[in-house]
């Protein structure tokens, strides 16, 4: 399944440089389009989705595509391969070696210095080939600035499908994940660090996925970790995470992620 991101990062998936599409021999005064286009394409050293590792501890392969307009709405689609060998042969047949989130939203000011972002995920898994995997997930945030510091709290609720079933009671579940963001930038630097504090409770619960518990309980993932602009869409990141639960190796167990990424 997915800590990523986004389901939590529609509004951070958009984000970077703008390719647009100009006529030959356009006039430099012509307006900007109203539709852009952006994207990016990384690795990382693990995909974590919430705390928890969608591929065993192992390198993931990753891609976004969004195609945007100047009204703020907005549409895209987001990729990682997927390794559930630490989960088990269950979690293979169900879910498969690619993950594809799809994804549509609205995004831009509501008040002064103070930014809404919200649509509809849907989650797909095209190698999966046993039971039902698929599922949606509606997400809303707002961001705003404090001082220097960005601040951002989200939600995102999956209400109750078959996909979420995952205590086998033969009933339908739901979950829900709220979280809070900080960033800053250093000043006179390429550098960014940012801190995320996510809490889950439903199906996707931490506690639950690692045995802890036997109910949906809520717990707790975090991250800190700092990127680096290097050269022209090029940012290097790391990042520490950690979750509730117990500690599975490659699964739940604390780790450091690094990651490259394009962005255009």
């Amino acid at each position: 399944m997915l800590t990523s991101i986004r389901g939590l990062v529609a509004a951070s998936l958009i984000a970077g440089s703008v390719l647009t599409a100009a006529p030959a021999f356009a006039d430099e005064t012509d307006p900007p389009s109203a539709i852009t286009i952006t994207g990016n394409v990384a690795g990382v050293t693990d995909y974590r989705f919430r705390g928890l590792s969608q591929t065993s501890g192992d390198p993931a392969i990753q891609g976004s595509i969004n195609i945007n307009h100047s009204s703020g709405i907005y549409a895209g689609a987001w990729s990682s391969s997927l390794d559930f060998r630490a989960v088990g042969p269950a979690a293979v047949a169900v879910y498969g070696n690619q993950e594809l989130d799809l994804y549509a939203g609205w995004t831009g000011p509501v008040a002064s210095g103070l930014t809404f972002d919200g649509g509809l995920l849907y989650y797909a898994y095209p190698g999966g080939h046993v039971g039902k995997a698929e599922f949606f997930e509606p997400y809303a945030s707002l961001t705003g600035a404090i001082g220097p510091v960005t601040a951002k709290a989200g939600v995102a609720y999956a209400w109750k499908q078959a996909a979420l079933d995952f205590n086998a009671d033969g009933k339908n579940d739901d979950n829900v994940y709220v979280y809070g963001e900080l960033g800053s930038s250093i000043p006179n630097t390429p550098i960014s660090v940012l801190g995320h504090l996510g809490w889950t409770k439903g199906a996707l619960s931490p506690k639950f996925a690692t045995g802890q518990t036997a109910d949906y309980a809520g717990g707790f993932d975090y991250s800190i970790g700092a990127s680096a602009n290097v050269y022209k869409g090029l940012s290097l990141g790391v990042s520490y995470v950690g979750v509730d639960g117990n500690s599975i190796k490659k699964y739940s167990d604390d780790t450091v992620v690094g990651t490259i990424k394009y962005s255009f």
